[in-house]
């Protein structure tokens, strides 16, 4: 994908930028010279779409072209160094996840009170997430927005910023119960055992081989410094992880912060009195 025109820097430590696409839509690009880390860029690119793969709510992401003529010509594609150092935006290879809302957006926001929390439309997908946040060992909290479109009432929760999986630039897994997980344990509340990590926890431990490899395979060299053993390393540690992800979410489960009040507790439904009655006294005739 060709970017052709930036926008505006975004928010984060990462100093991404906005930029419309050569497909007409805009982009949240990261560059390969950020301040974190030259491999957050393939991070993104290889969670994002194994998130993608397990069935859950990510932007569409890919790799931006952005050119030398577009650096040179916008004067706010910089990085901010620290000690008062600017560079200039890399040209070449980037990435690119596309903007949540698009060119006409609905209403995007990245926190909602806890009464509309409770009402997002895919809440439950946030198990899943937990479940590929630990499978690649997201050392960051867990990112989301939230958009509606139109007239719609109720939040999406759409799962952003993937580059600290892998534990950011070093490709290494210190796994702790606390890291790859949402701030706010309300997120969790409906979850009351394996089932309600379904079907995205099947389907990372089923993950097939080649669609590991196939992603792998979409990542530029220049993204994990050209060596193929880095990222075949990377990808076979992957394989051998899926069968840890239930001890993983075992420990979140078991530690001091309590994320999943209703586990093990079977959930009953309240029935209206005149049912109950009813169902006392006699039968419904079909």
């Amino acid at each position: 994908m060709l970017a052709v025109q930036a926008i505006r820097r975004m928010r984060g430590g990462a100093q991404s930028q906005l930029m419309l696409g050569a497909d007409g839509k805009l982009w949240v690009v990261k560059f390969r010279n950020n301040p974190q880390h030259v491999r957050v860029l393939a991070n993104e690119l290889i969670a994002t779409r194994l998130a993608d793969a397990v069935g859950l709510t990510v932007p569409a992401s890919d790799v931006i072209d952005v050119t030398e003529w577009l650096v040179a010509n916008t004067a706010h594609l910089l990085m901010e160094m620290g000690h008062g150092v600017r560079t200039r935006c890399s040209a070449g290879l980037q990435f690119g996840s596309q903007f949540v809302g698009g060119l006409m957006p609905g209403q995007v926001m990245d926190y909602l009170p806890e009464p509309q929390l409770a009402e997002v439309r895919n809440l439950a997908e946030f198990a899943g997430m937990l479940a590929v946040d630990k499978w690649t060992g997201n050392c960051n909290g867990r990112q989301a927005v939230f958009e509606r479109r139109g007239r719609e009432r109720r939040y999406r929760a759409t799962f952003i910023d993937q580059g600290f999986c892998f534990n950011a630039g070093e490709w290494t897994f210190p796994d702790s119960p606390l890291r790859g997980v949402y701030g706010r344990n309300s997120v969790y509340a409906s979850v009351t055992g394996w089932k309600s990590f379904e079907p995205w926890l099947s389907r990372v431990e089923e993950m097939d081989a080649d669609k590991l490899w196939a992603i792998a395979e979409a990542v530029p060299p220049e993204w994990y410094g050209g060596d193929p053993g880095e990222i075949e390393g990377l990808m076979e540690t992957l394989l051998k992880r899926r069968g840890r992800v239930r001890d993983l979410i075992g420990s979140f489960r078991d530690s001091d912060r309590e994320p999943f009040p209703l586990w093990g507790r079977s959930v009953t439904m309240a029935v209206p009195r005149q049912f109950a009655e009813i169902g006392a006294t006699g039968r419904f005739v079909m």
